[in-house]
């Protein structure tokens, strides 16, 4: 058996581990565990585990090829620092199974492989130890794979924390509550099948056990507009064609839909309602599952799902102008279809859809709607349901994850862990409203996420006496107050534009732009532009000098956007529906609130300075998603892609801030048990403190004073090739170490292989001696008991049938029936039969007449007709011939030959020269001539009165029977006289 040799200093024996995984043997407390350091061996094929082990840490070219080589060997995970970077690999890798959080749960961070495990873990268990809260920002692009990261965190926790009855419950609900987000709140897009359209926040809340016990989740930023449009070549939220594909005849038929969804205009703008990577109807079942697991009764189910055929209903509602110019609604059967579902009257619901109402000077005011404005409201109308109902349904999920407390009210004695899922840095061909909000946030986020950074950096020198330098970096701070900053900033200009009264457009807000924040070194129009620039700038757009670089925007439908605005009489309609979700949705406070709502940017704004306040209270770690392609294939590695996300993501800034002091750090502890056997006075045990240890082992490794610094409770080393150095000699050592033990494994292992066959081999021989033994005198008391009832059945042979002589009698009768099996007659006309025994004489008699019975009966079953007719001729023949004619024997094997002439082969002339003469008998026979006998072919015919010999047509010869004196054969011919 092959055995390989890992070495992980104890202070005592290594472990030896046979290529299957099995230890064999071994002692020590720490185990063997691919530590981060171990693979350092391996540096040229499959990079480093950790970016700040980079040598030339300041080459994005050097960054984004050590991605490469661990995309290559599908390790998808990197470190810099306690950064997690994650390459979405597009194909199923084995490296989530319980056995792998087991790997991970409660294991130091840097002594296993990167993973998303290992930051689960290692957030868990600063949750416990430290009882202070946690987080964790998931970022990158569509199609990164957060979503998919946030689902496996979770699945983690559920796995691996303390359980109970209600503590599984809650974990059934927050992973329940996924695939429900994400049928309401994902959808396909170019970049990605299952990208999710909204930002997600969701705090998981733990007991003093540490079991996640509640749940609370704030959502950001819904894409609205995909409820009415979607561009080419993607599709609108899931919910809606997994309803059509997956829905039941009869719910369907109850909300007034059908299965095509080319018949719904809101599914098909983007041409692409059926996906073959996504299964609806799968994916239907699953969502409806989790409704039920997280709370909803069926009539929730029933109100919930009567909304969303309301939006595809709206998206067919259809408008002509009158003489007039005013819309009119042509289709009165989805005007039907949507009073029912959303619980209003139809004719309001028709007349809020063509009608405008305003209250001016405290007077209602009611216009009427061209078919332009009429469409808009319809549209506005869908996407306030839909995005209202998706809040409703976070909040509905909320209350199902909510934790009360029982033990202890009123003392928090919980901690929560955050997991932040928002959208990455988005940079399309054409950017809007909705990517100007999702890059300010991943501003804020960058903002916050290299404040966090440096403080984190900052304190933990500070705590360890090591001199703080100070580090240069881009503060992109002038670009978050580029968008928020009040009065001056691009939201509050939009915001402005948005309420002034007057007919205020997408270009008038441009205009304003242009005017206020025109001398910002981030912004740029085609008006300021210079001439080169302007090439690149339409003249409705901007362009923003992002941290992650360059995005231009187009201001058309930014007003729209932001103001949201619903149309009053909508929202009176709204606010009456029966439908209880609607009603919620829609309160009458917001009918006689007179102030102004706020802007969807404000509203934006506002939200995410909640979660920075949020992400700032907690303890953060990272994970920055990286997709390395755009067709979402397995092995391909883009690297152009991967350079522009590397980029927007600040890893290389995240980088060079790590790298800013020291490299490598650990603590003393750590360092010494790893690195102790390089120094003869610290192996294989170091009694004293580990800082003492510590500083024999690196003066006996010849560190030189600038490459390291020595905290108060860790080693700092300031260059990777000081590691690289001492993990070689590590390795040397190693090797040098494993090669004599395992030369004294194997000794060991064959005396000791050796002393088991030996004891075996003994084990066997003696049981096989002992069965050989008895099955010999069991077989020499057989045969003496047999030959003993033999000799005695012989003297009895002759006496009635008793104990005695039954034996012998049964088996004389088997010899003789056995004998006769063997001699059975093989023919009828074979009569020998064995002699049998006197007692079985008058069964050997009824045999015997048995066999000849079935001899006879299977030699006639064999006879065919033929062979019958010549049997039967035989018998006549035998009845006339038989001891009459001499050589009658001798012509009994020969067969008779059937030559008789029917009435075709006789020529119709002679039948007609016949007449009535019957002809009894026809043969052809052979006329010799008496001169030369010269043989001429005739047939004879024997009527009742005469004979006829006929050549050919011809009767040549008449001879009655009367003037017959004789006939006689000769020699096979007939004579007659």
């Amino acid at each position: 058996m092959e055995l390989q040799i890992e070495y992980v200093p104890t202070g005592e024996i290594i472990r030896v581990v046979s290529r299957s995984g099995e230890c064999k043997a071994g002692a020590g407390s720490n185990g063997i565990r691919m530590t981060m350091e171990s693979a350092l061996t391996a540096r040229d094929r499959v990079g480093v585990q950790d970016f700040v082990l980079l040598e030339n840490f300041t080459s994005e070219a050097a960054f984004i090829e050590n991605l490469r080589k661990r995309f290559k060997e599908n390790l998808i995970y990197t470190y810099i620092g306690s950064v997690l970077v994650s390459v979405n690999p597009y194909k199923e890798l084995e490296i989530y199974s319980k056995q792998h959080m087991e790997r991970y749960r409660g294991v130091s961070f840097y002594e296993v492989s990167p993973h998303l495990y290992a930051i689960a873990d290692n957030s868990y268990r600063s949750l416990r130890t430290e009882r202070k809260d946690q987080c964790i920002l998931i970022s990158g692009e569509s199609g990164a794979g957060k979503t998919e990261a946030t689902k496996k965190i979770l699945q983690y926790y559920a796995v691996t924390c303390p359980a109970s009855d209600q503590v599984e419950m809650v974990k059934d609900r927050l992973l329940q509550s996924n695939p429900v987000l994400e049928a309401f709140g994902n959808a396909k897009t170019l970049r990605n099948d299952n990208s999710s359209r909204f930002g997600k926040y969701m705090d998981v809340q733990f007991d003093y056990r540490g079991a996640p016990v509640g749940g609370h989740i704030l959502n950001y930023l819904l894409e609205k507009s995909r409820v009415v449009h979607q561009n080419h070549g993607e599709r609108n939220f899931h919910i809606f064609y997994q309803l059509l594909d997956g829905g039941e005849e009869e719910l369907l038929r109850r909300l007034g839909l059908e299965k095509n969804p080319q018949q719904y205009p809101y599914l098909v703008k983007g041409h692409c309602a059926r996906v073959s990577s996504i299964n609806d109807k799968n994916d239907w079942k699953v969502v409806r599952k989790a409704l039920s697991i997280i709370n909803f009764n069926d009539n929730e189910v029933e109100d919930l799902l009567s909304i969303v055929a309301s939006v595809l209903h709206l998206g067919n509602v259809q408008f002509a102008a009158d003489e007039q110019g005013n819309a009119q609604v042509t289709t009165e059967n989805q005007i039907k279809y949507l009073a029912r579902l959303l619980g209003v009257e139809g004719s309001i619901l028709r007349e809020a859809l063509i009608h405008k109402k305003i209250i001016a000077k405290g007077e209602e005011l009611v216009s009427p709607l061209n078919l332009e404005q009429a469409a808009y409201a319809r549209d506005a109308l869908a996407k306030a349901v839909y995005g209202r109902t998706f809040s409703w349904l976070v909040n509905k999920i909320n209350k199902s994850l909510s934790y009360k407390e029982t033990e202890f009210p009123g003392w928090r004695s919980t901690t929560v862990l955050g997991l932040l899922d928002i959208y990455g840095f988005e940079v399309f061909q054409h950017n809007s409203f909705e990517q100007f909000c999702i890059n300010y946030c991943n501003e804020k986020l960058q903002q916050l996420f290299i404040e966090l950074t440096l403080k984190s950096e900052q304190e933990e020198y500070e705590s360890e006496g090591i001199a703080w330098e100070p580090v240069q970096y881009f503060d992109n701070k002038i670009i978050c107050d580029l968008v928020e900053e009040k009065f001056k900033g691009i939201i509050s200009i939009l915001d402005e534009e948005c309420l002034r009264p007057g007919d205020a457009t997408d270009m008038t807000f441009l205009e304003k732009l242009e005017e206020t924040v025109k001398n910002h070194p981030h912004f740029l129009t085609h008006k300021l532009a210079d001439q080169k620039t302007r090439k690149s700038l339409g003249r409705e757009e901007f362009r923003l000098l992002h941290y992650a670089g360059e995005v231009t925007y187009s201001v058309s439908g930014f007003l729209d956007k932001n103001n949201d605005l619903l149309f009053r009489n909508l929202k009176e309609t709204m606010c009456n529906s029966e439908n209880p979700i609607v009603n919620q949705c829609f309160e009458r406070t917001e009918l006689t609130d007179k102030k102004r709502p706020e802007t969807a940017a404000t509203q934006f704004k506002n939200s995410l300075s909640k979660l920075m306040e949020i992400l700032m209270s907690k303890e953060p770690s990272y994970i920055r998603c990286i997709k390395p392609n755009d067709s979402k294939q397995a092995g391909q590695f883009v690297e152009v892609l991967i350079r522009h996300q590397v980029k927007y993501l600040g890893l290389m800034e995240n980088l060079r801030v790590r790298r800013a002091g020291f490299a490598y750090r650990r603590k003393y502890e750590v360092f010494l048990q790893r690195y102790k056997s390089l120094c003869p006075e610290t192996w294989p045990v170091w009694d004293g403190r580990p800082h003492d240890g510590v500083a024999v082992l690196v003066k006996y490794l010849g560190y030189k004073q600038e490459e390291y610094k020595m905290g108060r409770t860790k080693i700092f080393i300031r260059f990777p090739k000081t590691l690289f150095a001492t993990e070689d000699a590590l390795e040397i050592r190693k090797q040098s170490l494993a090669t004599k033990i395992q030369a004294a494994w194997r000794g060991f292992h064959q005396r000791q292989k050796f002393q088991h066959m030996k004891h075996s081999a003994i084990t066997i021989q003696s049981w096989w001696r002992g069965t050989l033994g008895r099955r010999k005198a069991a077989k020499k008391k057989w045969a003496v008991e047999t030959i003993r009832r033999f000799i005695k059945g012989f003297i009895y042979r002759n006496y009635p049938r008793c104990a005695e002589n039954e034996y012998f009698l049964d088996y004389i009768r088997y010899s003789f029936l056995m004998s006769l099996k063997r001699n059975l007659p093989r023919n009828v006309l074979d009569k020998s039969w064995p002699t049998p025994p006197p007692s079985l004489c008058e069964a050997s008699e009824l045999l015997r007449q048995l066999c000849m019975q079935n001899m006879v009966w299977r030699y006639c079953k064999r006879i065919n007709p033929e062979w019958k007719q010549q049997l039967d001729q035989k018998v006549i023949a035998s009845e006339i011939f038989k001891d009459k004619k001499d050589n009658y024997p001798q012509s009994v094997p020969r067969l008779f030959l059937d030559t008789r002439l029917v009435n075709e082969d006789i020529n119709t002339k002679v039948l007609q020269a016949l007449g009535s003469e019957t002809i009894k008998y026809a043969v052809p026979v052979i006329k010799y001539d008496r001169k030369g006998y010269k043989a001429r072919a005739r047939q004879l015919l024997l009527t009742q009165t005469a004979v006829f010999i006929v050549e050919e047509a011809k009767i040549k010869q008449q001879i009655d029977y009367a003037n017959l004196t004789g006939r006689e054969l000769q020699n096979s011919c007939f004579l007659w006289t």
